[in-house]
This record gives C-alpha cells, structure tokens and sequence, in this order.
C-alpha cells in the first residue's frame, strides 16, 4: 500500500508550509507557501546566512528607507531558492502592515513582482500572499486585472471566500486550525471529530459554494493540527501542509478516502455578492472570523518586526 501522502497526491495538489529547503527537497510539493512566521525562521538557518547578509548590504547601499526594501529583497531571495526545487508556484506575503490600504497594497505588490522579474523568476511562478480584509480583497481584484494572481490568506469565514471569489482572485488559504483552535477556547469542547470540526467543515463549504457556482478559485486548506483534518479534506484543490504532517501522512501506509470531489457538492448554497457595507456588517457578525482575522495580521507583524530586528543587526557586524 501506497502512503496516504501519495494517495493524497493523486487527488490533491500538495503544497509545503515551510522556507525550509531541505523538508521541501524530502517531500517533493508542487508547491510552497511562505508568510513572515516562516522568512523569520527560514532566517534562522545557517544556508540562508549569506542570502541575509547580500540582502542588507544591498538595500543599504540603494534606499534610504532600506528596512522594508531588505525584507522585500529577503523574501524574493528565500522565494527564488525555493523555485529552484518546485516544478510551481511560490506564495510570498506582502507587508501585513499594509492589510488596510488597498493602494499601498498593490504598489508593494508591483514591486516584490518587479524583484522577482529582475531574478530572473517569471510572474506566473509566483503568487502575492494579502489578508483578506475588504481592502486586501480589492488589492487583489486589481492586481488580479493587471495579470499578477493572488493567494488571499487569513479566511476564516464564508464571506471572506465568497467576496474573494468575485473578485476573481487566483487562490484563497481558509486556515482550518485557526478557527478549531477558537471554537475549543469558546465552547469548552476539547475534541472534534473530523466530520464536526468547524475549520473542517468551513472549508468543505467554501469548497462546494465554488463548484456549484462555477468559480475559478482554488481552494486551499491551510493551517493543519493534525492529519486527521487533512485526511478529512481530502480532494480539496490544494493542502498546505507543515513539514511534520508531511511526515506523519509519509509514514502512514493506510488507504485514503476522498472527501471532496467537484461533481459531489452537496446541495445548493444560496448566498447574494456582498458590497462593502454589507461584508464588514457580516464579518462583524462573525467574533470567530473577526478576532482570527485581527489576531492573523498581528501574529504576521510582530513576526516581520521580529525580522526587522534581526536585520538591523546584521549591520552592526
């Protein structure tokens, strides 16, 4: 018997949740994603020490303002290492900071794009990484209009992905722990099957929504605790998946059952486009949705503040 990652595989397009080139060398994904907890660990490694130093000294000596074009050039460094051992894309975060400006946003964007194109990486290798607050949103159906497509993280409720969808972004990240994680905290509930557990069934009905629509936009699961919520997705157009679950579904010789198919999507799910008004009103609604989504951008920034800290250190050498 196969491992259940390889079954996975035929069903799934695995993506790996790390910068780590090594894990993702071992594991083989079409894809990698990464975000600022992830370039502030890939940071940490020893390969990636003078890719860290090249990129400080040449922000240094080009801008000024060096700090955010460094974390811009790091970024697009680790990005292009990691596209040199991947056959697709790479998912490279812009600025958290600038979650709630639609114009600073995309002109980010343009220029991590620029970086990339001057690496020699083309723009249909990569996806911009933006949370999916309304302005985010509207980054993305911009940046998706000029031919730069867009991986919109941070969704944690259906009008996130609902709106995300109508604004023709390429690929949406609905993080399933995240949102079990809040549901343990509030309910006083320890345990959930898989079939009960609500980032699990987010995702299932993000995913049926698309396919009964005929949506464009991949789906793809992310934030994992165990592989019992990944085995749960099975069939979704794509998984994230952290090194150590990789792992786990690589050593796992059980068969697999496919749990998403798109011409099984459940009965019809009726939901009217949002305009600005009323997606804040439902997200307010919405404490899960709310409070992760806030807690998202925070965690991301204290990680990219981490990081600045980290290079402005590299200058007193």
């Amino acid at each position: 018997m196969t491992s259940k990652l390889d079954q996975l595989r035929e069903m799934t397009v695995v993506v790996a949740d790390t910068g780590d080139i090594d894990a993702i060398n071992l594991y083989q994904p079409i894809d990698a994603t990464t975000n600022p907890s992830l370039i502030l660990k890939a940071a940490e490694l020893e390969r990636y020490r003078p890719l860290l130093e090249q990129s400080v000294n040449r922000a240094r000596q080009s801008h000024s303002d060096w700090l955010p074009e460094c974390m811009d050039t790091l970024a697009v460094g680790i990005g292009r290492e990691i596209l040199q051992v991947i056959p697709g894309r790479v998912s490279t975060e812009i600025d958290a900071r600038l979650s709630f400006d639609t114009e600073a946003t995309i002109a980010r964007g343009m220029n991590l794009v620029e970086k990339y194109q001057n690496a020699g990486i083309a723009s249909d290798r990569i996806l911009l990484k933006i949370a999916a607050t309304w302005e985010g949103i509207r980054a993305a159906e911009q940046l998706e209009k000029a031919g730069i497509q867009c991986n919109l993280t941070l969704i944690f409720s259906f009008e996130q992905a609902a709106a995300a969808a109508d604004a023709g972004a390429f690929l949406i990240s609905p993080f399933v722990g995240r949102i079990l994680d809040w549901h343990k905290r509030h309910s006083g509930k320890t345990d959930y099957l898989p079939e009960e557990d609500p980032g699990v069934l987010s995702v299932k009905s993000i995913y049926n929504f698309y396919k009964q629509y005929g949506y464009d936009t991949i789906v793809m699961g992310a934030s994992f605790r165990n592989t019992d919520q990944i085995e749960a997705l099975a069939g979704c157009d794509r998984l994230t998946i952290s090194p150590q679950l990789l792992e786990a579904l690589n050593n796992d010789g059980g068969h697999l059952v496919r749990q998403l198919h798109p011409d099984n999507a459940g009965e019809a799910i009726n939901y009217d486009q949002t305009n600005e008004a009323s997606f804040r009103y439902q997200l307010n609604n919405n404490a899960m949705a709310t409070e992760k989504l806030a807690e998202g951008i925070r965690n991301f920034i204290a990680d990219q503040d981490k990081l600045e800290i980290r290079l402005m250190g590299e200058t007193a050498r």
